[in-house]
């Protein structure tokens, strides 16, 4: 297949597929990355589908935060399949390549589920707000009525923001240059190499980064000040304990997606090898999404009782967690 093709009425060329650069310094041992890429979609996979699964089997487990994590689950499943799967082909082939419609794809469903876990986890973090600084309204303030219209906002909000950039950069022109150095298609590699005026791109892709970024981040600071100045109030060392760990696990998934959502997409432009910019894409978008389920289950006491139940290893006098 031919990397471009002569447009109409001009010299230029118009890219029809991209080449991906972001292995190109490991000419060996493509075949022991493609078997490592594996295993983490596999446990990516497995553990998110495990939690879901979990959810909805257990009773104990149907309260507002489990269905925002059930939500988180199938995110981070579609945030993995849009790449994993892609690099791993291309790992297998010498030249890792994508086509320009695949490109275009994998970027809107890449940045609409990006943009969606950022969304959620600022409402999870409401949700633990609410829970812990207003126990006698939760129930209103976190309803059905509530938190189905809140869960569908999320999943909006990433494509609606992604819809946007996508439209932006399907009037790039590539002038031929077609090798991106990454291992998958998002806006900041496209604009690199892009030979027309990148200018609306940047101003919309910086003022994404404080609406979609840094406002749910805001709201998920202010969401723990409450939270910690509330926890600080109780006089119980148990009581202090126990709110805690109804939000230490968010806590650790929310500083982990937005370090490394920062690092990503804010670090500067040079001064970074080929091959450290591998590594941070690759934490962020693959290594992430696994964690999720692990920090949920091994931090959870109510996720590792619903999943000793389902195993039959319940034991007899162990008491029930009581609900968050």
């Amino acid at each position: 297949m031919d990397a471009e093709k002569p447009m109409a009425g001009d010299n230029q060329t118009q890219v029809t597929e991209f080449v991906f650069l972001g292995f190109s310094g490991i000419p060996r041992g493509h075949a022991f990355l493609f078997v490592v890429f594996l295993a983490i979609y596999l446990l990516t996979i497995t553990g998110n589908i495990m939690i879901v699964a979990l959810i909805q089997l257990d009773s104990r487990l149907h309260s507002p935060m489990y269905f925002f994590l059930t939500h988180l689950s199938c995110l981070d499943v579609c945030y993995s399949s849009v790449t994993v799967p892609k690099i791993m082909a291309n790992l297998l082939h010498q030249k890792p390549t994508i086509s320009y419609n695949q490109c275009m794809a994998q970027m809107f469903f890449l940045m609409s589920f990006a943009g969606s876990e950022c969304a959620l986890l600022a409402i999870m973090a409401y949700d633990r707000y609410a829970a812990i600084c207003q126990p006698l309204r939760y129930s209103n303030l976190m309803s059905p009525q509530v938190r189905v219209p809140l869960a569908v906002f999320t999943w909006l909000w990433g494509f609606l923001d992604s819809a946007l950039h996508t439209a932006l950069a399907t009037n790039l022109s590539f002038c031929g240059a077609n090798q991106l150095d990454h291992i998958f298609c998002d806006v900041p590699p496209l604009l690199k190499i892009a030979c027309s005026d990148t200018y609306v791109n940047e101003m919309t892709l910086h003022i994404a980064n404080i609406f979609m970024g840094l406002s749910p981040f805001l709201l998920v600071v202010i969401s723990y000040v409450y939270i910690l100045s509330t926890i600080l109030r109780i006089r119980s060392n148990t009581g202090r304990r126990k709110a805690f760990s109804t939000c230490a696990s968010h806590m650790v998934v929310v500083i982990i997606y937005y370090g490394m959502a920062d690092v990503n997409y804010n670090r500067p432009s040079t001064g970074y090898s080929l091959e450290i910019d591998t590594l941070i894409s690759t934490l962020y978008c693959i290594i992430t999404p696994m964690l999720n389920p692990l920090i949920y289950s091994l931090r959870n006491k109510e996720v590792k009782g619903a999943l000793r139940k389902v195993l039959g290893l319940q034991e007899k006098d162990s008491t029930i967690p009581s609900k968050e």
